[in-house]
């Protein structure tokens, strides 16, 4: 492989003009098409074959007129203090009439037909016509002023439900990632060419991107977390994976080689270890699909193609970028060195000592896992909403005056004929506060029951009052139910996805490294990171610990997505450290270091580029946290900190160490097997041949321009 990606690296160089427009051209293409195809996105999170989704299926197809996956609202309306609603009928009565004018609104029912029993809170169901995506700003402004006349005779007005979600949208966050990342690589380099390199080819590479994750949308129903999550992963790679390449480019430079040969050498060494270091990542998204939730297939799909791209970008547009600069990438206020100083004697610390390290490393993860044990699935709703918003209010107004259940009714679909039967069997169940009369559909053969449960929809409860009722063979759904299957689904799934992604990179690290020790330990230091990931995020987002720090709003449940999302990301990018690091240790080895002196060499050479690519990472993810979305805060912290964890305690500080401890055992593998498996020669070994390292003719006199003579 290194060869095939020397002689790309240099044909990229030589023929940059072309390179260059080239991949203008196909973002070109690509920004046309993203304008003129591209779709909305949505909020909704479906899994076919859960009950709920089958009982909303057929609410679907039997009862329309329930709106079943259409967009709905409730509008609350509370009296003042020492007070009843029944004073303020008329001022009401016009709020409902201001509502029932919605250009896509289907239905508003009474909401003096539903209000609590002290006669201070009431609220009106609203049922759009078309799902959530499909409302406007314009119908979402309609939903909040219609309460207006209520306002003014002295009540409050509040509105919550699907109907007021809103487009996620980019904000400062991504931007203040973007320029802690252009100050880490300025750093790093001491040159601002150096720097701009890995920036603007990573601009090309999320631009490409996002364009066809646009594209997508016009296509294929899409959640709107899946263009974030491409932009996320695609930024963070694409400069990373520059990063890694450009610094092998100086190293190249700094021992004697001309611009081109030492792009080649880059490309065919530093971009072997890019390739299956983004292929990790890829089989890591990519498995997703094992999981079977088309959500969750889309995100991960969307990212992995951002991850191919900057893959691509970084073994074609950065060498031809290279050509570009010239030998003005290699200038700098200080003299470049290829080790780092300060990583060589941490990494002479770590390997003198490596029990001590190894079980202080391990130990400490462990227990930032602790809060893990209490980790609990759900989906946000307007419970997690700030305390200053109208969802929040009204999520609140519903608790206080009817009861935490009013949060999240079931819905239970039966025959008309045993609708009754059906009502009393629920209303003997526990934890139910009430059951509504049986509403018939037109065709005379099917009723709905409304269940409100006396505990909140985020309660364990409630779970298990939908257990009891669908045991009593009823069929529930709704999105307190959705939200429940979902959960149980995402839980079902993370021990198969989990073993896929772990046996297929164990297969593709084992051809990488030709050893089986070094994959099995990349693999458990994963295991570390995750679960002390998953600990970090359960004392933030669920337990309230640093809630102000990091700006939640409120807690409750962790996002049910997060931890198979997470699993795979993490994988991926734990991998990619892995790969950067124990390659160049490899290298050590292979030109004969002995074992302690291939870490620790290979370590110094390493240090430098994988502590900036971490704190890069970091920082693009932390950006996230800005958020003003739940979820997209969540997976930002997530990502954030298991890079913190993976980069800092497992591969910069249990992988020396352990590696110590495994001496050239580290590198063995039986004959038999190393004898089938292929030689991809990721440390260029093949490079040190005569005819591969002899400085090729420039083709024109561009070439010894860019060439540096």
């Amino acid at each position: 492989m290194a060869t095939y990606l020397y002689r790309l690296g240099k044909l990229s160089f030589r023929r940059r003009r072309l390179v260059l427009a080239l991949w203008l051209a196909v973002i070109a293409a690509l920004g046309a098409g993203a304008f003129t195809l591209s779709g909305p996105t949505a909020d909704s999170f479906e899994i076919p074959g859960t009950p709920a989704q089958e009982a909303q299926d057929l609410l679907a197809a039997r009862f329309p007129q329930a709106g079943a996956g259409n967009a709905q609202a409730r509008v609350v309306f509370a009296a003042p203090a020492g007070t009843r609603l029944s004073s303020e009928r008329a001022a009401i009565e016009e709020t409902v009439a201001e509502l029932r004018k919605g250009a896509q609104v289907a239905d508003v029912t009474d909401p003096m037909q539903a209000v609590n029993p002290t006669g201070t809170v009431a609220y009106a169901q609203v049922t759009y016509k078309v799902q959530p995506p499909g409302l406007t700003e314009a119908d979402r402004e309609a939903l909040t002023g219609a309460g207006d006349p209520a306002r003014a005779a002295g009540l409050t007005v509040e509105a919550g439900g699907d109907a007021l979600q809103t487009p996620v949208e980019m904000g400062a966050g991504e931007v203040i990632g973007f320029g802690i990342a252009a100050l880490v690589l300025l750093i790093t380099f001491g040159s601002l060419v150096a720097a701009g390199l890995p920036l603007l080819t990573a601009v090309f590479g999320v631009a490409a991107a996002m364009a066809g994750v646009q594209i997508l949308s016009g296509f294929v129903d899409l959640s709107s977390n899946t263009p974030i999550l491409a932009l996320m992963l695609g930024l963070a790679v694409a400069i990373d994976y520059a990063l890694f390449i450009v610094s092998r480019y100086r190293h190249e430079l700094a021992a004697g080689r001309t611009p081109i040969e030492a792009a080649g050498h880059a490309t065919g060494t530093a971009g072997s270890a890019v390739t299956f270091a983004g292929l990790t990542v890829v089989i890591a998204l990519a498995a997703l699909a094992v999981v079977n939730i088309p959500f969750l297939t889309q995100m991960g799909l969307a990212a992995a193609g951002a991850v191919v791209v900057a893959v691509v970008i970084a073994l074609t547009l950065l060498p031809a970028m290279l050509g570009f600069a010239g030998p003005r990438v290699a200038k700098s206020r200080r003299v470049f060195r290829g080790a780092s100083p300060a990583g060589r004697r941490w990494a002479q610390l770590v390997t003198r000592r490596p029990v001590l390290w190894t079980v202080a490393s391990v130990l400490g993860l462990l227990v930032v896992a602790i809060p893990a044990l209490d980790l609990r699935l759900g989906l946000p709703g307007d419970n997690v909403a700030g305390p200053e918003t109208t969802q929040r209010k009204a999520y609140d107004l519903l608790a206080d005056g009817f009861g935490p259940g009013f949060n999240g009714p079931l819905v239970v679909v039966v025959d008309a004929a045993g609708a009754d039967q059906a009502a009393a069997t629920v209303r003997s169940l526990p934890d139910v506060a009430m059951v509504t009369p049986p509403v018939v559909n037109p065709a005379g053969d099917t009723a709905i029951l409304q269940v409100v449960p006396a505990s909140g929809p985020d309660d364990a409860r409630t779970t298990d009052l939908v257990h009891a009722i669908r045991d009593n063979g009823l069929v529930v759904t709704g999105l307190t139910a959705v939200n429940i299957d979902i959960a149980a689904r995402m839980g079902d799934a993370l021990g198969p996805y989990l073993a896929v992604i772990v046996v297929l990179a164990f297969l593709l690290l084992t051809l990488l490294f030709r050893s089986l020790l070094v994959p099995v330990k990349a693999i458990a230091g994963f295991l570390l990171s995750v679960v002390a990931t998953f600990g970090a995020v359960v004392a933030v987002f669920q337990w309230g610990w640093l809630a102000d720090v990091f700006g939640v709003a409120a807690t409750g449940p962790i996002v049910s997505m997060i931890p198979v999302l997470l699993i795979g990301i993490v994988f991926g990018l734990a991998m990619d450290y892995e790969v950067f690091l124990v390659s160049r240790m490899r290298e050590e080895h292979v030109h004969g270091a002995s074992p302690r002196d291939a870490v620790v060499n290979g370590f110094a050479h390493g240090a430098r580029v994988v502590t900036a690519a971490a704190i890069i990472m970091i920082s693009v993810f932390a950006g996230f946290v800005l958020a003003p979305d739940p979820t997209i805060k969540s997976i930002g912290f997530a990502l954030a900190a298991a890079i913190l964890f993976d980069a800092f305690v497992v591969r910069m500080t249990l992988v020396p160490a352990v590696m110590t401890l495994l001496g050239r055992r580290a590198w063995s593998l039986p004959r038999r097997l190393d004898r089938m498996l292929p030689d991809v020669d990721v440390e260029g070994e093949r490079l040190r041949a005569p005819e591969a390292v002899t400085p090729s003719s420039p083709s024109s006199p561009s070439d010894l321009v860019g060439a540096g003579r």
